[in-house]
């Protein structure tokens, strides 16, 4: 099964390098890279070119991971976000599972790219949430999603009117047209900068409170009230 590997990058210089080079170094070989830039000021664009990676215009998140899957021509589509490393024989073995599972959707559970003992706590316990919620409460963070492509093109992508919580619409969604589950091969490293950033008690604290607004009220089509925001790269 081919694949396309999506990712939206916005001044990405520092992180999109380690993540190229595990690709790289990935066991399974058919795939492409689309990198998918908000209009990086930084060397994004350079470093994505010496990784032959395709370039196209981005945006948000939701815009740049649909304008990805747009030029796609894998049946499968992987949306990642650049602050990730995928271990070693990651894509062989999560799409031998995929396919031998007959999903149409999926993701992965994570791990952080950190030493403290209050990350592994917090990333342990969102593992046990979305393993939990998957059957009634589908739930996918948007930097590890695999797709069938023409079960993206069924849900028209993703909903760029959303400004936070866009993964998980977009799961929800195609988890009523076809099979989603929580890949077991193994668990992507993920980058704890956001944390670093805004602090773990209110980066927890806002992931908890729009995941109920969601469920009782609906999608967040505004920034005012959880003020997200794309790339949180120090200068």
């Amino acid at each position: 099964m081919q694949l396309s590997i999506v990712i939206p990058t916005f001044n990405e210089e520092e992180c999109l390098p380690l993540l190229l080079e595990s690709i790289k170094k990935q066991s399974y070989s058919d795939y492409e890279i689309i990198i998918a830039d908000n209009h990086s000021s930084d060397d994004t664009l350079e470093i994505a070119k010496e990784y032959n990676a395709i370039i196209t215009t981005g945006g948000l998140p939701g815009a740049g991971r649909n304008a990805g899957a747009k030029i796609a021509t894998g049946e499968l589509i992987l949306f990642l976000d650049a602050d990730v490393i995928l271990p070693k024989d990651f894509l062989k073995d999560s799409i031998n599972e995929f396919v031998y599972a007959g999903l149409g959707i999926a993701t992965c559970q994570i791990e952080p790219l950190s030493d403290r003992k209050i990350d592994h706590i917090m990333h342990e316990a969102y593992n046990v949430f979305i393993v939990l919620s998957s059957h009634m409460f589908p739930y996918a963070p948007g930097f590890c999603i695999f797709a069938k492509r023409i079960v993206h093109n069924s849900i028209f992508g993703f909903d760029e009117r959303i400004m936070l919580g866009e993964d998980s619409d977009y799961v929800q969604r195609a988890a009523k047209i076809c099979k989603f589950a929580v890949l077991k091969s193994h668990k992507i490293p993920v980058s704890v900068r956001r944390l670093d950033e805004d602090g773990r008690i209110t980066t927890a604290l806002k992931y908890v409170l729009s995941g109920v607004y969601m469920f009782l009220i609906g999608n967040i089509n505004s920034n005012k009230l959880f003020k997200y925001k794309f790339g949180h790269i120090k200068k």
